[in-house]
């Protein structure tokens, strides 16, 4: 049976392996995940058809394939290669023992060596085994095939005056980019070229909504089953100003600006495999439950690696929650096509000014990066304020005042 590539999602062109679950002879359950693809956006698994063994594979660990190509073979109800302790597997090991000292740099690949690296002593010739390894247990590293190939006690001869070598590990390891991180990289690069970026300021008192969570947390888990926090309250404030402000659930398209009638929220999310951003829509629909329950789901796929494209396509407006890794300010980049992005930080006790008194409040900074090209000073100062009242005073988010 024939491993491929699934169909990709439109405007993909090709894709990476990620990762091979399973190596060559090893037996395989159907629907067991094979490989791991991974695409601009999402990862796609690939699982087995039915049960067997896993055959040959023909493109490892960082190629670049397209959809359908054939990356692997598997053989549908075979059987596992014999244990060692079976009279076959005994010739077996007697052989591999034989050839060992030949195919010692082949063995070390798979465990040891990187695709580039294998890469590197493929294209020049060179015997694995010869090479000295200076990375984490030994592994080798580029910069060691490189010195091999220099040759180190020529190099060390004629560097005589040089400095003494630093003890201790200084060792390096070079990783390639992910497709993801990439994409990530030329979307940043990208907003911060081709928009008029300017970000502004507010800060919001917490209390009155850490108050009504403290109120009613229990009664809420126990009536929807599920935490009461506070970006469901975020959402919500965004929701109503994007309703008063629809500059800002606006977008530019060419010499055209696009306004939308509804309001689909990105929710910024941090995965093992970078920055996402999967969206919420509908959310002038949506209670605080619905929304809670919403962001756990899309929390959970983004975590492992579930995401699928309509989950991540769209968006009219994108909130990012730094203060979950305890920023207290920043300057949020613009996820184009959209106009806007609000920034949430650390709520942090401060001595704030009450009617001419001294309190100690719990309170957080909101930063509004918008692209002046469509929003004006008005519209983002107007917004910003309108999400800090209706923070401030929740009442009006269950009100719809």
């Amino acid at each position: 049976m024939e491993i491929k590539v699934p169909v990709l999602p439109e405007s993909v062109a090709d894709a990476t392996i990620a990762t091979w679950h399973v190596k060559a002879g090893e037996a395989v359950t159907r629907d067991q995940v094979l490989v791991d693809i991974e695409t601009d956006k999402v990862v796609l698994e690939v699982v087995a058809q039915a049960d067997g063994v896993m055959g040959e594979i023909i493109h490892d660990t960082g190629a670049t394939v397209t959809a359908e190509e054939v990356i692997g073979k598997m053989e549908a109800g075979g059987a596992p290669a014999a244990k060692k302790d079976d009279a076959p597997a005994k010739k077996d090991d007697a052989k591999a023992s034989e050839a060992k000292s030949d195919a010692k740099s082949d063995d070390s690949n798979d465990d040891a060596l990187s695709p580039s690296v294998r890469r590197m002593i493929a294209e020049k010739g060179l015997d694995a085994a010869k090479i000295k390894g200076t990375g984490k247990n030994g592994r080798v590293t580029k910069e060691d095939v490189e010195k091999f190939v220099a040759g180190a006690p020529a190099k060390a001869a004629a560097t005589t005056s040089a400095p003494a070598a630093v003890a201790g590990d200084r060792s390096q390891k070079r990783v390639p980019m992910t497709r993801l991180r990439k994409t990530i990289a030329n979307r940043l690069l990208e907003a911060k070229n081709s928009t008029a970026m300017l970000t502004t300021f507010n800060e919001v008192n917490m209390k009155p909504i850490m108050d009504l969570r403290k109120q009613y947390q229990d009664v809420f888990e126990k009536r929807h089953g599920i935490r009461l926090g506070f970006m469901s309250f975020y959402v919500k404030a965004v929701t109503e100003a994007l309703k008063r402000f629809p500059e800002v659930n606006a977008a530019i398209d060419g010499d055209d600006i696009v306004y939308h009638n509804y309001f689909d929220v990105s929710i910024a999310v941090s995965t093992p495999r970078g920055l996402v951003t999967p969206v919420l829509r509908d959310c002038d629909k949506m209670n605080l439950a619905e929304i809670e329950k919403a962001i756990k789901e899309l929390a959970l796929k983004g975590r492992d690696g579930k995401l699928a494209m309509d989950d991540l396509t769209g968006g009219n407006f994108t909130i990012t929650n730094g203060g979950v890794f305890g920023s207290l300010m920043s300057t949020p980049i613009i996820n184009p096509p959209q106009s806007a992005i609000l920034g949430m930080h650390k709520i942090q006790d401060r001595v704030m000014v009450v009617d001419g008194k001294m309190e100690i409040l719990p309170m957080m900074y909101l930063a509004l990066s918008y692209d002046h090209r469509i929003i004006d000073g008005k519209e983002s100062v107007g917004f910003l304020v309108t999400i800090k009242e209706l923070l401030e005073d929740p009442t009006r988010i269950l009100l719809d005042i």
